[in-house]
């Protein structure tokens, strides 16, 4: 969003922070596994939801859902993707052996609360264990790099693309050989689900609702049988609020910087959310993630995880379904790696004590 100040102190909110290392200890049994929603998971990690899968890569988000599976890790699949909830549910029942996948579904405040309720059941009957309610974007935020590109759903193709397709002939092939780009979740309603070619701005304007309130959290928990997590909560008192409200988690998040430019980074949220509501609700840390070492930061601070977005998603782009399983071997790789030279061993290890904030940075 506008001048993209938040998205650069998204990341460099971790670069603040720097270790305490522990050294003399026993670190040849790391174990990275935790808890996230009452369930086991293979590290604190989880996929964050992102939209329009299929313009990385002609899988979307099948490859993403699929590599989650294998890594044993959360996927959320966002309302506005471009492979349904019944292809996903489907693709991770093939992949997976033994472990039965995870998988959650994001859910945006809309107008329309009917069609609200039959993606909702649509997740349920598809074995997706929770939702995700998107809390920040009541309004799109002013992203000038896509006024500048002229971005819109689906795609159009002028001179800039042809220029990069030449460039990247293996992504165009790909691309120009796949099915045209839908939200596949709405696929066959003309005014949302891509059909025609619009601006982002104007797609959320017209159906997302700008009046949203608790009220509407309490509706979406009326109507869901299962977790609820809050994505987009961005200060202590709201934080508060939705643990009063008994919300099973809240996913600290400025949107990747793509809303209010200007709002606090993530990491930097975690520890006085921690201090006023840890222990009622879980906490996620969304935002700037792209190292083993920021997880172990963001655990430290007092989340109970991390969610990942562009990380996988510019690997999607990159290579595809390999990509994807390569940054979260990557993550999973350095999240051993720090907690060893930290001098810890598991999980509930790593504690508050393990990191500080730079001195020049007090």
């Amino acid at each position: 969003a506008e001048d993209e100040v938040t998205s650069m102190r998204n990341r460099a909110g971790f670069d603040h922070l720097e270790f305490k290392p522990r050294v003399l200890r026993d670190v040849s049994d790391i174990d990275t596994r935790t808890t996230v929603l009452g369930r086991e998971t293979a590290m604190p990690v989880v996929l964050a939801p992102t939209g329009f899968g299929r313009i990385a890569d002609s899988q979307g988000e099948l490859a993403v859902c699929r590599a989650a599976a294998r890594a044993g890790l959360p996927y959320t699949l966002s309302t506005m993707a471009t492979r349904s909830i019944e292809e996903v549910s489907h693709a991770q029942e093939a992949q997976a052996a033994g472990a039965e996948p995870r998988r959650w579904f994001q859910v945006y405040v809309w107008k329309d609360k009917g069609l609200l309720e039959e993606l909702l059941s649509r997740a349920a009957d598809a074995g997706f264990e929770s939702i995700m309610i998107t809390v920040d974007t009541a309004v799109l935020g002013r992203r000038e790099r896509d006024v500048r590109r002229g971005f819109t759903l689906p795609p159009k193709v002028g001179l800039d693309t042809i220029v990069d397709g030449a460039l990247h002939p293996g992504w165009t092939w790909d691309f120009v050989r796949a099915d045209p780009i839908r939200f596949a979740n709405v696929v066959g309603r003309d005014d949302v689900d891509g059909s025609h070619a619009v601006s982002l701005a104007d797609h959320i304007n017209s159906q997302f609702e700008q009046s949203l309130s608790w009220a509407d959290v309490e509706w979406f928990q009326s109507v869901w049988d299962g977790p609820v997590t809050l994505k987009g909560i961005q200060t202590v008192d709201d934080a508060c609020i939705a643990a009063d409200l008994g919300i099973d988690a809240i996913a600290l998040s400025n949107h990747g910087g793509r809303q209010l430019d200007g709002a606090p980074p993530p990491i930097e949220l975690v520890a006085p959310v921690a201090d006023e509501v840890g222990g009622r609700t879980e906490i996620y840390c969304d935002g700037g993630v792209r190292r083993g070492s920021d997880i172990v930061k963001a655990l430290a601070s007092g989340a109970n995880a991390v969610m990942i977005g562009r990380a996988y998603l510019y690997a999607l782009g990159a290579a595809g379904e390999r990509g994807v399983d390569w940054v979260l071997d990557f993550l999973d790789a350095g999240l051993r790696q720090t907690m060893a030279l930290s001098g810890v061993r598991t999980i509930g290890e790593i504690t508050p004590d393990l990191i500080r904030r730079r001195p020049d940075q007090t």
